[in-house]
């Protein structure tokens, strides 16, 4: 947390605003946008948990079979990569916190639909809103965060910052589980919570959140040097901003490898009560729930030691890490179903952990990595919004697979695209982020 520490509060800019006071807002947006991706999750893994409950729920379970929730989760996640190419660009044109806000209120409505009503129809609609709605929160978030970090503290603080998604993967499921099974006994209701508990993320992101350090009222000597606003009148237009993106053969690399490593991480959060399920069948609904928390943990971890170790150990080289974490993924991903057949519930937890380990670790070096490798603040949100909207288009396999493909064919499957994905990496392994000598 070096990175996030205030400076001496003695030194004031010619407007009359300390460091200090620039450091008291870096950790005040810190908070709000971490806060904010994680609230997302609290309604994006509604329907994971509320799976199980469908698939034993004799009203509906002959109509919500497991094909068709897996072709829901593919339309959510089809919205969710629309989403990404088109709010990244405008977070770089009108800012992040409309972007945000409006994707909080467009995902806690429909969530609401999804608890008050089993229809396919309306299921289906619902959850196209709902990816529209989720894709919102990422890369106008990773452009908040930029406004107000200058490159040279990126690599830890965002590595520290990223923990935010796999938190929200790791809470919410046993959360909303717990309210729904062990509270109500109602699948509706973890659509019902995760709503409740979004609303008050949202609350408090309103009241706390802002656009930039202009808006904040810090003084533009307190702001991040190489991150100065653009004035209104130098903003491009979103194919100007896409144009210049799609020439940086980085991003398109960073897009091409989130492709491949999506699907797994997607399956496992989508699906992971299930996959459980499947594999343990003397596991009750809450242990098919609780188990999956192990990628979480993981997932938590990987992101702050992934983040250490590129800027300790490889003097800010993001790909090396990433390499190694695919090679290991790769080899997890092979042996889950040898490893889990036998039935042990510690074997299952310690397969989990290391796949969310590595799994966690190139999710958070490749979607993070981008905005900082493209340069400047005016184009961040396009860039992490077409590499995270390349990998939403992976995730769509993994929503929708698993309801169609055995074990032994997903996780096949998985492994080789896992070790695609290196390989595309692999020739970049010496490349620094373009800034990082600033």
């Amino acid at each position: 947390m070096a990175d996030l520490a205030p400076p001496q509060p003695h030194r004031r800019s010619p407007a009359g605003t300390t460091e200090a006071d620039a450091a008291r807002w870096r950790r005040r947006i810190f908070a709000v946008t971490w806060l904010a991706y994680a609230g997302f999750y609290f309604v994006r893994q509604a329907f994971s948990v509320a799976k199980l409950g469908i698939l034993e729920d004799p009203v509906v379970d002959t109509v919500l079979t497991e094909r068709a929730l897996g072709v829901i989760d593919a339309l959510y996640l089809a919205a969710y990569a629309a989403g990404q190419f088109l709010w990244g660009m405008w977070a770089d044109r009108f800012g992040p916190r409309v972007v945000v806000v409006g994707g909080m209120i467009g995902a806690i409505a429909a969530a609401c639909v999804m608890g008050l009503s089993s229809a396919l129809l309306v299921f289906g609609g619902a959850m196209v809103v709902q990816g529209l709605a989720q894709s919102a929160g990422w890369a106008p978030l990773c452009k908040n965060m930029g406004n107000f970090f200058p490159v040279r503290r990126r690599g830890r603080v965002l590595g520290l910052w990223s923990t935010n998604y796999a938190f929200g993967g790791l809470a919410a499921p046993p959360f909303l589980g717990w309210i729904a099974y062990s509270l109500f006994d109602s699948w509706q209701v973890a659509f019902l919570a995760g709503a409740a508990t979004l609303g008050g993320v949202l609350l408090l992101f309103v009241a706390l959140q802002k656009d930039s350090p202009r808006d904040a009222g810090i003084a533009e000597d307190d702001a991040p040097a190489d991150e100065a606003a653009p004035e209104p009148g130098e903003r491009r237009g979103g194919l100007a901003l896409y144009r210049e993106t799609l020439r940086d053969r980085m991003v398109l690399t960073l897009g091409a490898a989130y492709f491949l490593l999506k699907p797994a991480r997607y399956a496992i959060l989508l699906w992971g009560p299930v996959l459980v399920s499947r594999r343990l069948p003397d596991i009750d609904k809450v242990g098919a729930v609780l188990i999956p928390i192990a990628f979480g943990v993981a997932g938590v971890l990987a992101p702050i030691a992934v983040g250490w170790v590129s800027d300790r150990l490889f003097a800010s080289r993001r790909v090396p890490p990433c390499v190694l974490a695919l090679a290991l993924l790769t080899v997890t991903l092979a042996l889950f179903m040898p490893l889990t057949a036998t039935g042990s519930v510690p074997v299952m937890i310690g397969v989990l952990a290391v796949i969310g380990l590595t799994v966690y670790a190139a999710d958070s070096m490749i979607s993070c990595v981008a905005a900082v490798d493209f340069g400047t603040d005016k184009g961040a949100g396009t860039a992490a919004g077409l590499v995270n909207g390349c990998g939403s288009v992976g995730a769509i396999l993994g929503g929708l697979l698993p309801g169609f493909l055995s074990g032994g064919a997903l996780f096949t499957g998985f492994a080789c695209a896992a070790l695609l994905a290196g390989l595309l990496m692999l020739p970049h392994w010496n490349r620094l982020p373009r800034s990082a000598g600033a």
